[in-house]
């Protein structure tokens, strides 16, 4: 009876120690990416009330490159796969310099124009601070990774202002096909926190309810497969081109500032060639589509292309914002060849996407219903795990490990990276 209440005891304060462990990482979380995501803003109203900004890019991706180079390492990149590798070979262990690095570098990228998002630097905020707090606290080993993977949760939670999904990612994207319940707890209460915080500090954030003329039904549900097909194809296109750019990047033997000029310049010819509308964040572009806009038929395509180019040149910044691009304007050209309404096929775009090149079909299915309303949720979740399964054991984080195989056919060892 004795030991029984003492086990119970060990739980019971287990709970409360990682409430108040995860309450501190999501408040500290949700306060740096406020401040980042603030920032960012006026850099995009910077480079949207000056057009000829984008000819700064070389200098741009030069200064981004040299501060991550010199100053920390860690902060190359697009964030959250530093803060994934921290995770599985650094036991958690991330330099606080990491923070104000990753945000300057990406504040410059972005006014710029460079193609990336946000995600990464705020999953590298929460993750870095969450680090810095276990070190102040002590915390060794597995505790030390799980408050980490909180402050993964909460970065994620707060840049989109999706705390149950944000919570998800940051368990799911670690491995392929497993997960971690055991932090699940923490990182909810973490993401929940981050998300309050965020609002409390006016974080404006896209919650968009396309659905107004939804009809459920069979049709809907083929469509949804189809889709899934679709994007899951769009994701291994995302995944690839990502993962060339970095290939040529490494293979060129001249140094990091000629590689960043040379990206600046590619960058503005084809800025010059085709539209102004890839640079950046491209938030209006991902808004227009779920209103229902027609976009070029080559959005899809040529996004891809602006942010492996602008990370594979030392721009600094997250890859999720333009998966949300590509994936809502891949659902633009999707909408009239099965039938669809546009801006329902374009926010199964922008979760399916995620799913496929993140490998988190659970989250991106919780942020279908967070950003859509429950209607969605049956046929974005079939969407997701279609894309999921198509895209294989591929990603954009190569440092996710693989669990097991998606299928046995794939006969991937268990505990290999991604990349």
């Amino acid at each position: 009876m004795k030991k029984r209440l003492a086990q119970h005891l060990f739980l019971f304060g287990n709970v409360l120690k990682w409430v108040a462990l995860a309450v501190l990482s999501g408040i500290s979380a949700g306060a740096g990416a406020a401040v980042f995501l603030h920032l960012l803003n006026l850099a995009g109203q910077l480079a949207s009330r000056y057009p000829w900004f984008f000819l700064l890019l070389p200098a741009g991706l030069v200064v981004s490159s040299c501060l991550s180079r010199y100053l920390s390492p860690e902060a190359e990149g697009h964030g959250t796969e530093k803060v994934i590798e921290a995770v599985h070979q650094r036991e958690g262990k991330i330099s606080p310099l990491v923070v104000p690095v990753k945000m300057v570098t990406t504040l410059v990228t972005v006014a710029c124009g460079g193609s990336v998002g946000k995600e990464g630097p705020c999953a590298q905020i929460g993750a870095g601070l969450s680090s810095l707090w276990a070190r102040v606290l002590r915390l060794k080993g597995d505790d030390r990774k799980k408050l980490v993977i909180c402050g993964l949760s909460a970065g994620f939670a707060s840049v989109f202002g999706t705390p149950i999904a944000g919570a998800i990612f940051g368990v799911e994207v670690l491995f392929i096909d497993d997960f971690l319940y055991e932090v699940l707890l923490p990182s909810f209460v973490a993401g929940i926190t981050s998300y309050q915080v965020c609002l409390a500090l006016k974080v404006r954030y896209l919650h968009t309810q396309i659905l107004t003329s939804f009809s459920p039904g069979y049709l809907l549900f083929l469509q949804a497969v189809g889709a899934g097909l679709f994007f899951g194809l769009v994701a291994v296109y995302f995944i690839k081109l990502l993962d060339r750019g970095k290939r040529v990047s490494d293979s060129l033997k001249i140094a990091a500032f000629w590689k960043a000029v040379a990206g600046g310049v590619l960058l503005i010819v084809l800025t010059l060639i085709f539209s102004r509308q890839y640079l950046g964040l491209g938030t209006e572009t991902i808004e227009g589509c779920l209103s229902g806009e027609k976009i070029s038929w080559t959005a899809f395509l040529l996004k891809p292309v602006f942010t492996s180019l602008t990370l594979a040149s030392g721009g600094s910044g997250g890859v999720l914002t333009p998966i949300f691009f590509t994936g809502a304007a891949a659902g633009n050209l999707l909408a009239p060849l099965l039938g669809m309404e546009t801006k329902v096929a374009a926010g199964l775009g922008l979760c399916g996407l995620l799913a496929g090149a993140a490998n988190t079909p659970l989250a991106a299915s919780v942020m279908a219903m967070e950003f859509f309303g429950p209607a969605i949720a049956p046929y974005a979740s079939l969407t997701c795990l279609i894309s999921f399964l198509v895209t294989g054991n591929r990603s954009v984080y190569p440092s996710q490990l693989v669990a097991f195989s998606k299928m046995l056919a794939l006969r991937m060892r268990p505990g290999r990276r991604v990349g």
